[in-house]
């Protein structure tokens, strides 16, 4: 056994070239990847694609056309305070990209929809953020689809694990 940060490993899940357990190493490799200076300039692109700020952007990302969601439960899956998502919403309400309405069977409830506006605002900044970049394009085909499988994989994985917050 060998212990990382206070986690246990098992020296069978390693074969004698690895510095990690293979499934920890995985896992770093991503963060990595996905934190670096290149990814957080794509992010940063996506924003301006959009012609938002990184946390409106997370407010595009987080509504879908036709489904208005509670202002309570963007609080909950974002991990902040009411206030916070007030301020966001209102900056994405004065761009016309969502529209802040009353729920439909309790007038207590606000919810917030996207709009066409706000469709093309997305689908804009998701064409900067999905474009691959040379780390994944300089890959032959068949390692491009091996690698897509088996995030396909994980993610199903993932979804499987995750409880969204409820009203």
């Amino acid at each position: 056994m060998c212990s990382i940060h206070g986690k246990e490993y098992s020296y069978l899940e390693m074969d004698e070239n690895d510095m990690e357990p293979p499934a920890r190493e995985a896992w770093r490799l991503m963060a990595e990847m996905m934190f670096n200076d290149a990814n957080q300039d794509r992010f940063h692109e996506a924003c301006a694609a959009a012609e938002v700020s990184p946390p409106q952007f997370k407010g595009l990302m987080s509504l879908d056309p036709g489904n208005p969601v509670p202002m309570s439960v963007l609080a909950r899956a974002w991990r902040c305070d009411a206030s916070w998502v007030t301020g966001i919403v209102d900056a994405l309400e004065q761009r016309g990209y969502v529209v802040r309405r009353t729920h439909p069977t309790d007038r207590r409830i606000k919810v917030v929809q996207l709009t066409e506006a706000g469709e093309l605002a997305k689908g804009k900044a998701m064409e900067v953020m999905f474009d691959p970049p040379p780390a994944i394009t300089e890959l032959t085909l068949k390692e491009q689809k091996a690698l897509r499988d088996l995030i396909r994989k994980v993610r199903r994985v993932a979804d499987q694990d995750f409880t969204p917050p409820h009203p």
